[in-house]
């Protein structure tokens, strides 16, 4: 296209041949135009051959006269007389280009690649001379300077040129290079001398090192010894210098290994890790590790084991002093060491060493206090705390100590925002360990009127039990429900205790004190406790019922109605005054039966509590209780008439509000309800439940009406056979229309 657009391609069948990537790539490189190409040139006698040397040279002229700078065009140009075998006018080039730029080390190195390729040996010679003399820093013209002499067997040769280098002390490569020589040729001592002289210009460890492994591979083991001997001097026992000389200590120590010589290696390790923080020589216990699990006893193992976590914790800790999992696996480290070191019965010394470490970690850990006032950043640290004390209470028997790091803590935690009972608690019962109870009560008595909470009068409550002062926990409770008088669970642990004590009047007290509150946390237990304790205690029949009655009137709740309804039916034990009379240890109790009645008259008050409030789904489950107790105590009429007041499970089809779609709901529709609302259909379903009970009684039929089924929970569990049910309830709602029309007739 003329406007530069993509053609339009107007038919987009395919072509009836077909083509491949492979032919349109080998006709593109077919139809390629072939690059251009100079002429060759043929030269018939030396009058062409002067003219083409001629114009040649005046075209490179013209270059180098151009761009006078370019050395790639002066090599061009030498080389090209070189290849004319005019090596002097070669040589002439190279020198007006080393005139331009001396210090080029391509042109020095393309200088003399022209001379040895023409075997211009001397001339190669003296041009590398020249070189290395005017750039004596420079590696590159060294080494063919030294590989050009050995290559033409001139060992003094290179070994002069080596020396001129090593003058200039040069990088360690070089180094290496001229001991490999002297290697090569079997002078070692010319190679040891020349370590000595290396390590007088660049003393670093590996330095070391690497002379030393060279005295130990040509059998010279004194004169290794020696060299290592001699670093460690040189370092000397400073922790800075020890630390830079871990190598040479490591390598060392393997040697020393590698000869057998355990002890001498043990030695060695030992003095380096000694002065070296371990936080700076974890590749040194690490070797150390290694060397101790071939070569060591069971125990020193286990202690270079333990060396080499410190160093992993050390790290960890020192990043985040706030990590208090880290700290607590420190500790626990710690203090396995020193049980350890009791177990395989070290010295005194040794255990007050491991005493302090463990100290120590605990000192540096609680120093890192929390930030904030808030609760969840302490509940760790506390922990810290505690640990520590229980450490120096069980495995030092620091009483003391133990003493001073919970009032530490006490003071330290700020109980005016939060508190920890556990931490108070734990702190008295240490006192009463120390037979100090007048010091507990203080400290508890001070928590309780400082920062009072549940769990602080439940621990406090829990000692003075165990110490069987009733008096006491009597006067604890008292205080508990003056602080919470809406707890339910302290009220009933308080007519326990008074019950346990067999003073029941008090205990019924407590009980009638607390249903009483205005609000309480859960007050189904409470008087779940109460009824319980009137049936199991006292046996009152009379106080139960009156109990019920005014929780009926409270809650109206359908498991109360059951209960009451069961309890009403149940035997209950004697009332107390009459057990006392008759107390016998061999004969079982007595106990009055219950009014199967009285439990139906109360079915029947609950049924209808929850039918005047509509609660429909409450009405199907105790109707399944009642029937539960018809089942066991009443008779078939009884029974019967349960089942008769049973719901059905029928669907009902309303609107939504929200989504302005006809839904479907299943509710349950209950007999009563029905005759009440709608009489004449209601004598008309129990018409067709009355056929169709009859058709059950026939080979194959069923007993339940199509589109109901009896209800056995308040929810349906599933939906089954939807379209002959909604098919039925059709039949049923015009049923009820044709009767509704007949009885208008």
């Amino acid at each position: 296209m003329q406007d530069g657009r993509a053609p339009r391609i107007r038919n987009r069948a395919p072509a009836a041949i077909q083509i491949t990537a492979e032919q349109l790539l080998r006709e593109a490189q077919e139809r390629q135009e072939s690059t251009f190409r100079a002429p060759k040139q043929r030269v018939e006698d030396f009058e062409e051959l002067h003219e083409y040397r001629g114009r040649k040279r005046k075209e490179f002229e013209e270059r180098v006269r151009r761009t006078r700078g370019s050395i790639k065009e002066w090599t061009q140009y030498a080389n090209w007389e070189a290849s004319q075998n005019e090596f002097d006018r070669s040589r002439s080039i190279f020198e007006r280009a080393l005139d331009v730029d001396p210090r080029s080390v391509q042109l020095w190195l393309s200088y003399t690649e022209m001379e040895l390729k023409s075997r211009n040996v001397q001339h190669a010679r003296n041009l590398f001379d020249r070189a290395v003399t005017l750039l004596p820093r420079v590696d590159q013209l060294w080494y063919k300077y030294v590989y050009l002499e050995e290559l033409l067997q001139n060992v003094p040769g290179a070994r002069q040129v080596f020396e001129r280098w090593m003058q200039w002390e040069p990088d360690d490569k070089a180094w290496q290079a001229y001991i490999k020589m002297e290697e090569r040729y079997d002078e070692s001592d010319r190679a040891s001398v020349i370590y000595e002289r290396w390590i007088a210009v660049r003393p670093d460890p590996r330095v070391w090192v690497k002379w030393a492994k060279f005295e130990e591979e040509r059998g010279k083991l004194d004169k290794a010894r020696e060299v290592f001997q001699t670093a460690l001097q040189f370092f000397g026992d400073e922790e800075e210098q020890v630390e830079k000389a871990q190598a040479v200590f490591n390598a060392f120590a393997k040697m020393e290994t590698r000869l057998k010589e355990y002890e001498r290696a043990r030695v060695i390790y030992k003095f380096a890790l000694s002065r070296l923080p371990r936080s700076k020589s974890a590749n040194l216990y690490a070797a150390y590790t290694k060397f101790e699990k071939q070569h060591g006893t069971r125990s020193i193992v286990e202690s270079t084991v333990l060396g080499k976590r410190r160093i992993q914790y050390e790290d960890e800790v020192s990043q985040d002093g706030r990590n208090y999992d880290v700290w607590f696996d420190y500790v626990r480290l710690e203090e396995g060491g020193l049980r350890t070191l009791r177990e395989e019965g070290g010295t005194k010394e040794e255990e007050d060493a491991a005493t302090e470490r463990v100290r120590d970690v605990y000192e540096r850990a609680v120093a890192h206090v929390p930030p904030g006032q808030e609760k969840r950043h302490w509940r760790r640290y506390i922990f810290l705390w505690l640990e520590y004390a229980l450490f120096e209470e069980i495995e030092t028997k620091d009483y003391d100590r133990a003493r001073q790091v919970y009032r530490t803590v006490l003071n330290l935690v700020p109980h005016k925002q939060f508190t920890f009972a556990k931490l108070w608690i734990m702190a008295a019962r240490f006192e009463i360990r120390q037979l100090n109870l007048t010091a507990a009560r203080k400290m508890l008595g001070t928590a309780i009127g400082m920062c009072p909470k549940e769990s602080l009068f439940k621990g406090y409550i829990q000692l003075e039990m165990d110490l069987r002062e009733f008096d006491r926990v009597r006067t604890l409770y008292e205080k508990y429900l003056e602080y919470d008088p809406t707890n339910s669970a302290a009220w009933i642990k308080y007519a326990e205790l008074e019950t346990a004590l067999e003073d029941f009047t008090r205990a019924e007290a407590i009980f009638e004190l607390g249903v009483s509150q205005a609000s309480l946390s859960m007050p189904e237990i409470l008087w779940k406790a109460y009824i319980d304790f009137e049936v199991d205690e006292q046996g009152d029949r009379e106080k139960t019922r009156s109990l019920y009655e005014r929780l009926v009137v409270l809650s109206g709740h359908h498991k109360v109605w059951i209960s009451y309804a069961e309890f009403e039916g149940s035997s209950i034990p004697l009332p107390r005054a009459m057990r006392e009379e008759e107390e016998d240890d061999d004969a079982e109790p007595r106990v009055v039966a219950g009014d199967p009645e009285l439990s139906r008259q109360v079915f029947e008050r609950g049924y209808k509590d929850l039918k005047v409030k509509g609660l429909k789904a409450e009405r199907a489950a105790l109707l399944e209780s009642w029937k539960a107790f018809e089942q066991e105590h009443g008779s078939e009429s009884d029974l019967a008439k349960v089942e008769g007041m049973m719901p059905i499970i029928g669907r009902k089809q309303h609107v939504d509000k929200e989504t302005g779609q006809v839904v479907e709901d299943w509710e349950l529709v209950f007999a009563d309800d029905e005759r009440e609302a709608n009489p004449r259909s209601f004598k008309f379903l129990q018409m067709a439940h009355a056929w169709k009970q009859s058709q059950a009684k026939k080979p194959g039929g069923s007993g339940i009406l199509s589109g109901f089924t009896p209800a056995t929970s308040s929810v349906p569990e599933s939906a089954q056979n939807d379209d002959v049910r909604m098919e039925d309830r059709r039949e049923q709602d015009d049923s009820h229309s044709d009767v509704a029309s007949s009885d208008g007739e």
